[in-house]
């Protein structure tokens, strides 16, 4: 009798087929019996394996990802923003402008690191000399809220007669007409000292004008003009907030009011001798020329044309005398 193989029952799964992944990937699942289950169990469990291959494969694309979002935001926080340089550690670090709004001299200090701010051996000369070498010299006064106001000094004066004794650089502040006042600034010498009659404003002009305008006796609601700010003692005085508590006061070491050097440059400014203004009860005095001024400056109080015309034909005044 001869053997055969029956053929395979309808209905009876054949042998399973490994996916094309290979064999390592196969997901078969067996009855309790240790029979591998009829019909349909077979791809079912094929399609469960497929689908927990898919989301492996998306899991880790998802983490891969991430990382790479992380990797670009850490660059982003090393590098500088666009169009920014990359400062090496010994330049000096300057905070951008702030404008409009109160900012830091720029003459207080130059590039080298030295103060631009005169000290006191500037003061320590006797009047005549240091009223002449104050034109051109820029007087900075800070207020309380940071703003800096600044001013060209274009004109000064040589008081007689003051009861100054003090150390050269003080600051004399006194009262005229019950009202006004003055600034003058101690020299070498009893009893001498600088008047500062004008400004050429630089900084801090609406300041000024707004400093002006609280103090100002008729005429309040015209706008003054710039010429007009700091053309006197007393406006000068009004312009910069300058009152009676700055008498005293150190001009080479206070804090609220200096003065720096002004800007180079631009060479020694053609000086003016002429006599002072308001003092015809001072006898001699009165036509000595102990005011000066810088020849051709829109800014000073009073100009004195024939004074100037002796300047010009090379008549210099003698001041050893003074």
């Amino acid at each position: 009798m001869q053997n055969s193989i029956p053929p395979p029952r309808p209905g009876r799964a054949g042998p399973a087929r490994p996916p094309p992944g290979g064999l390592g990937q196969i997901s078969l699942s067996f009855p309790p019996g240790g029979r591998q289950e009829r019909g349909n169990g077979g791809s079912e469990h094929r399609k469960a394996g497929k689908g927990t291959h898919c989301l492996g494969r998306m899991a880790l694309s998802r983490r891969m990802g991430q990382k790479k979002q992380r990797l670009l935001t850490a660059k982003r926080h090393q590098a500088p923003p666009d169009g920014a340089q990359i400062s090496s550690s010994k330049e000096p670090r300057m905070a951008p402008p702030m404008t409009p709004g109160p900012q830091r001299s720029i003459y207080f200090s130059s590039l080298k690191g030295h103060p631009a701010r005169l000290g006191s051996e500037f003061f320590d000369q006797p009047a005549v000399p240091l009223a002449r070498a104050f034109l051109g010299q820029v007087l900075v006064r800070h207020l309380g809220d940071g703003t800096e106001l600044r001013g060209r000094i274009v004109e000064t004066e040589t008081p007689r007669n003051r009861g100054m004794f003090m150390r050269p650089g003080t600051l004399y502040v006194y009262l005229i007409y019950g009202m006004y006042f003055c600034m003058n600034v101690s020299s070498r010498g009893d009893g001498a000292c600088v008047l500062l009659r004008a400004l050429e404003p630089l900084g801090g002009l609406e300041a000024m004008r707004q400093l002006r305008h609280t103090v100002r006796k008729g005429a309040a609601s015209r706008a003054l003009k710039d010429r007009e700010l700091c053309s006197g003692p007393s406006k000068l005085c009004q312009a910069l907030a300058i009152d009676k508590s700055f008498d005293q006061r150190d001009l080479a070491t206070d804090e609220a009011v200096w003065l720096e050097r002004g800007p180079s440059g631009s060479g020694e400014p053609a000086v003016v001798a002429a006599a002072r203004v308001g003092i015809g009860h001072a006898g001699e005095w009165a036509q000595k020329p102990l005011r000066f001024y810088i020849q051709g400056s829109p800014w000073v109080s009073v100009v004195d044309r024939a004074a100037e015309r002796d300047a010009q034909a090379g008549h210099r005044p003698a001041h050893e005398e003074f």
